[in-house]
């Protein structure tokens, strides 16, 4: 999803609507916080998603609204042509950074029966 996708998923029209006390979760990606050739404006969407639920926090914390984002690591799958996924060198480099010391799996972060 990106920025224009959440922005319709929470028009400003419906926030007074919003029940005081609920929760927004929005989706982001690590690629927001870091830089590489070919995914710029994927990373400016991803980036503005972070701001805009920053914005939200602030602005309806009074109303204990609860607006958070998720912002899962490198995933193996289809997206950038498979790189994560397909490409082992690239797999390793990312593996060798994380607690894990493995890329994540689409199932870790689609709601699979473990979650």
């Amino acid at each position: 999803m990106d920025r224009r996708g959440t922005q319709l998923r929470v028009p400003p029209a419906l926030l007074p609507l919003m029940a005081d006390g609920g929760h927004i979760l929005n989706v982001s990606s690590g690629i927001a916080r870091f830089a590489l050739p070919g995914y710029a404006t994927y990373a400016a969407m991803k980036g503005s998603v972070e701001a805009l639920t920053r914005y939200l926090a602030l602005e309806l914390g009074p109303r204990r609204v609860a607006v958070n984002t998720i912002a899962p690591g490198a995933i193996a799958t289809n997206f950038g042509d498979g790189a994560v996924g397909d490409n082992t060198q690239l797999n390793g480099l990312i593996a060798s950074q994380t607690a894990l010391g493995q890329v994540g799996q689409q199932i870790e972060v689609s709601g699979g029966p473990h979650l």
